[in-house]
Parts: structure tokens; C-alpha cells; sequence
């Protein structure tokens, strides 16, 4: 029973060590997803839909504040979440140059920041897949949240 509670508490510091390591990620894909949506309110502006229903209606083109208001704020939110991904980057980067092991650096690196699989990492590193994930699991029992982090996660 003693054993069974250990495990379930190392494999729940574990879980959160990853969320902390994926955040790098999930911001890259936020970043896209404004850019699309950005992409699109510039397309739609460019390229306004035609109603041809035989009667006549104003023209939307005059007013451009909802779509300027609409643009500007999709910007700063863009540049919001690429300053965001900026710094989670650094820290990190940081905690994973704290371990000692190289390899193990590695593997986290290549995992979750440049969010490479695990048979890419193996190829890279030269291992097979079944070290890196050996590596894996030695760099997240020997990888450390930052304070700030562990007590959030409590």
C-alpha cells in the first residue's frame, strides 16, 4: 500500500514537471493560432463577401473602425503571447541546463522545445529509442520546478 501511494506521488510530480515542460509548446501553437486568425480578418477586409439577392445595400467598406479595432487588438495579442513564450522559454531553458547529465539535457530540449518525437531524438542522439526514454525518465526524477511553480502546483 506504502509502495502503491510513492509511485502514484512520483508519477503526479512527474505529470506536473511535464505540463511545466510543455507550456514552451502550447504557446508556439497560441502564436499560430492568432496569426491565423489575424490572416483571416485581413482576408475577409480584402475580400468582402458579395450578397446577390438583387436589392441594393450600402457598401461596408467605408467604415473601417470595427475592422481596425478588431486587427489592433488581435496584434497586441500577438505580441502578448510571443513575449510570454519569450520568457517561459528562458526559464525553462534554465532549469534544463541545471541538470547535470547531458544527455539528459538533450532529451528534454529536443522533447519539449523543439517538441521533436522520440524516435527523432534517437536518431539525433544516436540511442535507441528505449535509452532516450530511459534518459527521459532519469531527466524528470532528476529535474527540478522552480519554487514558484511547486507551491502553484500545491
Amino acid at each position: 500500500m506504502e509502495k502503491r501511494l510513492e509511485e502514484n506521488n512520483v508519477k503526479n510530480e512527474n505529470d506536473r514537471k511535464k505540463t511545466y515542460l510543455r507550456a514552451y509548446r502550447k504557446h508556439g501553437k497560441r502564436i499560430k493560432r492568432i496569426e491565423s486568425e489575424i490572416e483571416e480578418i485581413r482576408n475577409m477586409k480584402m475580400y468582402p463577401s458579395s450578397n446577390n439577392d438583387g436589392m441594393p445595400h450600402g457598401s461596408s467598406q467605408g467604415d473601417l473602425s470595427g475592422y481596425a479595432a478588431e486587427l489592433d487588438r488581435m496584434v497586441s495579442e500577438l505580441i502578448k503571447e510571443r513575449y510570454v513564450r519569450m520568457v517561459e522559454y528562458q526559464e525553462i531553458v534554465r532549469q534544463i541546463k541545471r541538470l547535470r547529465s547531458e544527455n539528459e539535457k538533450d532529451v528534454l530540449f529536443y522533447r519539449y522545445i523543439r517538441g521533436m518525437d522520440w524516435w527523432e531524438i534517437a536518431e539525433k542522439m544516436k540511442f535507441s529509442e528505449r535509452q532516450i526514454y530511459r534518459f527521459h525518465g532519469k531527466a524528470l526524477v532528476n529535474f527540478r520546478l522552480p519554487e514558484k511553480d511547486v507551491s502553484e502546483c500545491q
